[in-house]
C-alpha cells in the first residue's frame, strides 16, 4: 500500500491489485513480523510527515474514538 498526501493535509492510501485481491477474500491484511516492523517504521516517518501539512485548526483536533470515517474516493 501507499500513501500519498495532498498539500491540503488529505491523504490517500492506494493499495495494489494483489492487496485488494487478499482483501476482498480474507478481509484483513496479515503482514509477517519483518513487515510489520517495516510497516511501523514507515507509518512513523509518515505520521511525522502526514501532520506537519495541516493547517493549526486541524493538528488541534482529539480522536476519542477508533473508527475512522471515510469518505468516498474522488475519481
Amino acid at each position: 500500500m501507499r500513501f500519498i498526501q495532498e498539500k491540503n493535509g488529505s491523504c490517500d492510501i492506494i493499495f495494489s491489485d494483489e492487496e485488494i485481491k487478499v482483501l476482498n477474500k480474507y478481509k484483513k491484511l496479515q503482514l509477517p513480523k519483518e513487515s510489520t516492523k517495516h510497516f511501523i517504521n514507515n507509518l512513523s516517518r509518515l505520521l511525522l510527515s502526514l501532520n506537519s501539512n495541516f493547517d493549526e485548526e486541524t493538528k488541534k483536533l482529539l480522536s476519542s474514538s477508533t473508527v475512522v470515517e471515510i469518505d468516498k474516493p474522488e475519481d
